[in-house]
């Protein structure tokens, strides 16, 4: 193995640790900064280590045991006598924790993403804050996602961790302290999540998003009778369920409304549909639950052979009632222009505020492809244009590109 493929490995085993080493040590110290620089700490050491020696056998303890030293020298350096023996006595019962294998190692994440959700933390930032700290994504991604710049995203982290620590922000929290106000905040960090990993395509997008699965999963067993994470668990699976399609076999990207519905994953759309099933049951709609239903008029393609784009306009105008958002609003007038309806398409795209859809590849996507139906070409490929400017997924924009070439002939 080459040194940039041991480096490779190196960086997908330790960002893979991240998150789980990170909530153990926030939940046993109660200091979430001291956790991360720490943690950080031992990933700088990681990286300069194990390409050359090789990924330990159990990465986890590697990454832990040293972030633990720096954690000790912080407590004596740093701290009174009494606080850095309270460091050396929760260290030693670590010391036994690290006796089991791997995968008993206590996972903390969901509850550290519940006490970044305090009510004390801006909600604007809670979701953003659980994609940083708990589940290891840089400023720029989380950025990208949430449709503002890498520094005033950077800016917003930075804020609320001193909050966290200068209001004594409790981390130790427990299942009764999941409020619904504090559950929102979570949903919405693990479909932040899914969508980071789904739309990068990269190597370890895979892996985002199976994680993302999985927390959706975890939020289902802590609250079997809110509808909210049945439907949002349902969203991602319907999602999930077509990632084999979304690619051909020449490496081409295919369009929602033209893949073909034998590549999906028919037994993740039927337990998608019943789950959906149930959230209905509860009688409680909520965006997750819209949005899944959303997905599911589009995997109901595979059984009746056509998209019913009037119904999904219809689903997208009740989300914009219940959450609002550009990534709703953009979505819906793709939807009626679809359907046929041109004009109601253009007055929705022409409501949204300029400042807001000017980096937003999606906008560019849609407004191309109503100038294209309006025959106005020179608009479509200036729209194209700024949309490939945009787009980071290769194979998305190779689509766009041919999309655009089309309009010059």
């Amino acid at each position: 193995m080459t040194v940039s493929a041991q480096q490779r490995v190196a960086e997908l085993a330790a960002r893979d640790r991240f998150g789980r080493i990170v909530g153990y040590l926030a939940a046993r110290f109660g200091t979430l900064s001291e956790a991360e620089d720490a943690l950080s700490l031992a990933l700088v050491a990681a990286l300069e280590k194990w390409p050359e020696d090789g990924v330990p056998d159990n990465p986890t303890a590697w990454l832990l045991a040293v972030a633990r030293r720096r954690l000790t020298d912080m407590a004596r350096r740093g701290q009174t006598r009494q606080r850095a023996e309270e460091h050396l006595t929760t260290l030693a019962e670590e010391r036994a924790d690290l006796m089991m294998e791997t995968p008993d190692f206590p996972d903390e994440r969901l509850r550290l993403m519940v006490a970044c959700a305090d009510p004390g933390i801006p909600r604007s930032v809670q979701a953003p804050l659980m994609l940083q700290t708990i589940l290891g994504f840089d400023a720029a991604t989380i950025a990208s996602a949430f449709l503002v710049s890498p520094a005033a995203m950077g800016q917003r982290l930075a804020r609320a961790k001193r909050k966290i620590r200068t209001a004594g922000i409790r981390l130790d929290v427990g299942r009764d302290d999941l409020s619904p106000q504090r559950l929102a905040g979570v949903l919405d960090a693990v479909y932040a999540c899914f969508t980071s990993g789904w739309v990068a395509e990269s190597s370890t997008s895979a892996d985002i998003t199976t994680e993302a699965i999985w927390l959706a999963r975890l939020m289902t067993q802590q609250r079997p009778t809110d509808p909210e994470p049945l439907g949002l668990l349902a969203l991602l699976l319907f999602a999930h369920a077509r990632r084999d399609a979304r690619i051909d076999s020449l490496g081409r990207y295919v369009p929602l409304d033209e893949q073909d519905t034998l590549r999906w994953h028919h037994d993740e759309i039927a337990e998608a549909e019943q789950l959906l099933g149930r959230a209905a049951t509860l009688r409680t709609p909520g965006r997750f639950q819209i949005e899944a239903a959303i997905q599911s008029a589009h995997c109901d393609r595979h059984r009746t052979g056509v998209t019913e784009w009037r119904m999904l306009g219809r689903l997208y105008d009740a989300l914009m009632r219940v959450a609002p958002s550009i990534g709703s609003a953009v979505s819906r007038s793709a939807a009626w222009m679809m359907a046929a309806q041109l004009d109601a398409a253009e007055a929705q795209l022409d409501a949204l505020d300029p400042a807001d859809v000017k980096t937003y590849a999606p906008y560019w996507v849609v407004s191309a492809e109503l100038a294209r139906r309006r025959e106005d070409h020179a608009k479509a490929i200036g729209c194209y244009a700024v949309a490939i400017g945009l787009t980071i997924n290769p194979a998305e924009r190779a689509y766009l590109e041919t999309r655009r070439s089309t309009c010059l002939q």
